[in-house]
């Protein structure tokens, strides 16, 4: 249906630099190394990468690590924030709160010097303490900046120059609730539309409500998903429907030679429910509803839909309900766009990190806690697993900085993955990172580092150009260092 809200032009505090400019977060180390004359390179411009499936074009990567490699270029301290940041060309966009104020910042990416920077205030109180800052991830498509941010505001911003195009309060036009953690899922931009998992309802459900009565009217069906235009902001199409937002995100997905969008969407309702859609970008009509989701009240999706297109089928995962996690299904689409189950397991239940899909198999994190979490290898026809494995060391280093008695036995615990150059990069949830060997066989170690030493590492790195991007959410407890990414050099022969 056709929605008639219309996109809001407001002023806001930009910062536009007349060139590059150095500001007082920022720390540059050292230039990279050139980029190799056989590589190939790529830009990173969404959470999940060009292909929207966390894999990596790129070549000619740095694979074997001294001590102090791979070298920090520069980094920059951040606020508040649970994303990735996105590339494109010589730009470099962050979305982080700073000060009660969510902020989009443009930086060069290979000095971290800043083109522009915009912010904007927020009022937002985490239910459970995890954070005040945005979820979603920024996306850069056609020299637009679409970000999503913790109280459901939706900007377009000018990639060069950070004017603002447009902007959706979508808190009020389309009534989305704060849900579990805020609003947090990444748009997905294709074609000229941005298309969001938008969980709206009929009214507005504020979160200081008895619970009760927010659970009913969190069941109501509003605006479940919208595509808006990316360069005017206009609505294109919205889907009805009581599905409320995840913090998964949209995923194309090429089914019987056909261009169609995924979304795994699931909010707060009690009975909760969700699953995965099938929708017409173009059109906006929704084909079909695969339903993938627990009645338990408190559960929340992370993890995106892994789309295998030589197969016409799709992969999606929960590792909720806590204790006896429904797990994962994969889902196969016939000619007329309907599903069908094709295998579940219930040991392939991920959190947040996305499964990465490679030559037949799925490798991924399994477990909702870090004591549960185990790297697996699964069987993406059968859906049998073939391996687990946990990648665990001893750190004399980090015994002996924090006073322990015993060499402390770290893993990677729940961990994003990335497959580029061949092999997986990994970033554990202590901020410690590695390449790996991962097949049927086994998983094998090729190198490891540990950039800092911090808890909720939970965004997935970005690469690009030969850099990598890694995201600190807590302190180090080594160095005693905030919040911040880093800028690696990745850059091999």
């Amino acid at each position: 249906m056709k929605n008639p809200s219309r996109p809001i032009l407001l002023l806001f505090a930009l910062n536009v630099c007349s060139a590059q400019e150095t500001f007082d977060r920022l720390i540059f180390h050292a230039a990279p190394k050139p980029i190799s004359k056989d590589a190939k390179t790529s830009d990173w411009p969404r959470v999940l990468g060009p292909t929207n499936d966390a894999h990596s074009p790129e070549t000619h990567l740095l694979k074997t690590w001294t001590a102090g490699e791979p070298k920090p270029v520069w980094e920059v301290a951040m606020g508040e924030a649970y994303n990735s940041p996105a590339i494109s060309g010589d730009y470099c966009v962050i979305f982080h709160a700073i000060e009660g104020k969510e902020t989009i910042e443009c930086l060069d990416r290979e000095t971290g010097k800043r083109f522009w920077s915009q912010d904007y205030p927020i009022s937002y109180q985490d239910r459970y303490g995890f954070g005040n800052g945005p979820r979603g991830s920024p996306v850069i498509a056609d020299g637009v900046v679409v970000t999503y941010g913790v109280t459901a505001e939706l900007h377009a911003f000018d990639l060069k120059t950070g004017k603002v195009l447009w902007k959706h309060d979508l808190l009020n036009e389309m009534h989305v609730p704060q849900d579990f953690f805020g609003a947090g899922g990444t748009p997905l931009i294709l074609d000229g539309r941005v298309i969001l998992n938008v969980g709206g309802k009929k009214t507005l459900i504020e979160d200081n409500e008895g619970l009760r009565d927010r659970k009913e009217r969190l069941a109501e069906a509003g605006v479940s998903v919208a595509a808006f235009d990316l360069k005017s902001g206009k609505v294109v199409w919205t889907i009805e429907d009581a599905w409320g937002a995840s913090y998964a995100s949209p995923v194309p997905a090429t089914l019987h030679g056909k261009t169609k969008v995924l979304v795994y969407a699931g909010g707060e309702s009690d009975p909760a429910t969700g699953g995965l859609m099938c929708i017409d970008p173009v059109s906006g009509k929704l084909h079909s509803k695969f339903a993938w989701r627990n009645e338990d009240y408190i559960q929340a999706i992370g993890s995106s839909p892994v789309v295998i297109p030589e197969k016409n089928r799709a992969f999606i995962t929960t590792a909720y309900p806590k204790g006896r996690p429904l797990g994962g299904v994969m889902v196969d689409y016939d000619a007329e766009f309907q599903p069908k189950e094709v295998w579940t397991s219930k040991k392939l239940g991920v959190h947040w990190m996305n499964p990465v899909y490679h030559d037949g198999h799925l490798y991924a994190i399994d477990g909702e806690t870090e004591p549960k979490s185990r790297l697996v290898c699964v069987n993406a026809d059968t859906g049998a697993e073939v391996w687990e494995q946990h990648i665990e060391w001893e750190d004399a280093e980090f015994s002996k900085q924090t006073g322990r008695a015993n060499p402390a036995r770290l893993s990677i615990l729940r961990a994003s993955l990335l497959r580029a150059d061949g092999a997986f990069l990994c970033l554990g949830e202590t901020g410690s990172l590695h390449w790996l060997d991962l097949d049927p066989t086994g998983a094998k170690v090729v190198a490891q580092a540990q950039p800092f030493y911090a808890l909720n590492t939970w965004s997935l790195p970005a690469l690009s150009h030969g850099l990598l991007y890694i995201r600190q959410q807590s302190m180090d407890l080594m160095q005693k260092t905030g919040p911040r990414m880093i800028c690696l050099d990745l850059r091999g022969e």
